[in-house]
């Protein structure tokens, strides 16, 4: 039923572990949040869902340029809830996507999706590491198919040495130097990390670790349309100019770089403008 249910909604892979494995990845704050939104949570499902659209110009992530996967992956994960709700009418399903207490990629790689990338990201040929993740997470305790944690990558250490910030290392990734991070950032820059954005190509996130990944060198193209049909590859000055809060979450509210507001873009821009 699952392999199904995933397949139709557009998973290139799923799997599922006990909550209670997975909490050992957790702090106990976040093991609570969990606990609050799901009293006695058993099962954790989580999916990968491809989103490369191809190698094309712009000043955004790629991961950014299509319809905002948090609502996407939401979504298609709410599709099986339904389907589960049918069978277990008395059990909780809630699903997320990067915005729950779950640690995705962690859940992932216990599950055995993918490789564990130097980087910190979950890679999955055919799609390499361009592949968002999701969660389900429930009280049922459900039937689980077999499950051997993800290996390592080919460990060419590429990836490290190409962050631009110097984020990446043996012992993970520091994310006060990661460019997609300082893309984000609200309000001011220190010198330093303007100095890193004004030299960066983008305006919002970072794809160097992923453009010299080995296992990106020919990725498949995802099979979604919202995540390869009317993207918005780059913003000028112009396409802000204008606009408030308000009016700019009217007109890109549908796209992952909009939850900040325009006033990162805005000054990344202008960092640009600068060089």
């Amino acid at each position: 039923m699952l392999n199904k249910a995933f397949a139709a909604a557009g998973a290139a892979a799923w799997g599922g572990l006990p909550f209670s494995e997975l909490a050992a990845d957790m702090t106990e704050a976040a093991v609570e949040k969990a606990t609050a939104l799901c009293p006695n949570p058993r099962t954790v499902l989580v999916a990968a869902f491809p989103y490369y659209a191809g190698d094309r110009p712009g000043n955004l992530s790629l991961y950014a340029r299509g319809r905002d996967y948090h609502q996407v992956v939401t979504g298609k994960l709410n599709t099986i809830c339904d389907i589960l709700r049918e069978k277990y009418e008395n059990e909780v399903f809630l699903p997320a996507a990067d915005n729950s207490p779950l640690p995705e990629r962690q859940a992932a790689w216990r599950s055995g999706i993918g490789l564990r990338g130097k980087n910190g990201l979950v890679i999955l040929p055919p799609y390499g590491s361009y592949v968002f993740l999701g969660t389900i997470l429930t009280d049922a305790a459900l039937d689980l198919p077999p499950r051997t944690p993800s290996a390592h990558c080919v460990g060419c250490g590429k990836c490290l040495t190409a962050c631009p910030g110097g984020a990446l290392g043996e012992d993970g990734v520091n994310l006060s130097r990661c460019l997609s991070e300082l893309t984000q950032k609200k309000g001011e820059l220190t010198g330093e990390e303007a100095g890193l954005v004004k030299a960066h190509p983008l305006i919002w996130g970072c794809d160097t670790c992923q453009r010299v990944c080995p296992y990106n060198a020919h990725p498949a193209l995802s099979p979604l349309p919202e995540f390869r049909e009317d993207l918005v590859d780059a913003l000028d000055r112009a396409d802000l100019e204008g606009l408030t809060n308000r009016t700019f979450r009217d007109k890109y509210g549908d796209r992952a770089f909009a939850w900040r507001g325009p006033a990162p873009l805005r000054r990344n821009l202008e960092l640009k403008k600068s060089m």
